[in-house]
């Protein structure tokens, strides 16, 4: 089983400069692409709840840079989770060129989120909705996979 979810996504010609390189602000969009797809297809209630008062901040990002993408190359963007506390989630990217059914890494990143409430003016940290932790946790990458008869609802703030 692939532990990964995947976001798909062709290069267009805005996403690039005059001699036809990505630019680096489109990496990180897609990390927010892959990120928001993957709270549609598999915790769709955390949607809601986004409408209310939960907020999910980005913390950090960063992206490295291993081979060149040009428009019309097909990418697959591969998300895994790394990290899972009471209020934080990290995240890495995988970015695959792929063509003709050869895969090629051309770029890595991270992510780390927190998720906050912002109630009454105020904004304070709050714990990882169940909906959005059951939907990590099927992701998690294969280091962290709790060991059998083991739960991974600890960890620090």
């Amino acid at each position: 089983m692939n532990r990964y979810y995947e976001y798909r996504h062709v290069i267009g010609f805005e996403e690039t400069n005059l001699v036809g390189n990505v630019y680096y602000a489109n990496y990180v969009r897609w990390q927010g692409q892959c990120r928001e797809m993957f709270l549609l297809e598999h915790a769709p209630t955390i949607l809601d709840d986004l409408l209310g008062s939960l907020r999910l901040f980005t913390l950090s990002t960063d992206c490295e840079f291993l081979g060149e993408l040009a428009p019309f190359n097909e990418l697959s963007v591969r998300m895994r989770v790394t990290d899972l506390t009471q209020s934080q989630i990290g995240f890495t990217f995988d970015y695959v060129h792929i063509r003709a059914g050869v895969e090629d890494l051309v770029a890595r990143g991270s992510q780390r989120i927190a998720c906050m409430r912002y109630d009454n003016g105020h904004i304070t940290p709050a714990r990882v909705p169940e909906s959005l932790r059951s939907a990590a946790e099927g992701f998690l990458a294969p280091a962290l996979l709790p060991a059998a008869g083991q739960s991974n609802r600890g960890g620090r703030a």
